[in-house]
């Protein structure tokens, strides 16, 4: 599954715990992972692949971090 990860709403977002879901969500190495959380908290939208067996709880994880995101695939 495709999701693009549009903006991250949360008052203080936490970098660290957005970069170690990115990683655990999806096949993004960590270095990567840093990359596309700050271009997310600079307000411009990512897109990552999500395994379908995980597609349940990475939405839950991405919620729960105040990040909205729109399925593509």
């Amino acid at each position: 599954m495709k999701l693009n990860l549009l903006f991250c709403d949360a008052q203080r977002p936490d970098r660290r715990a957005i970069a170690k879901c990115i990683v655990e969500i999806s096949s993004i190495n960590a270095s990567l992972s840093n990359e596309l959380t700050d271009i997310l908290l600079e307000g411009d939208a990512v897109d990552i692949e999500v395994d379908d067996k995980n597609s349940g709880s990475a939405l839950r994880a991405l919620r729960k971090l105040s990040i909205d995101y729109e399925i593509i695939e």
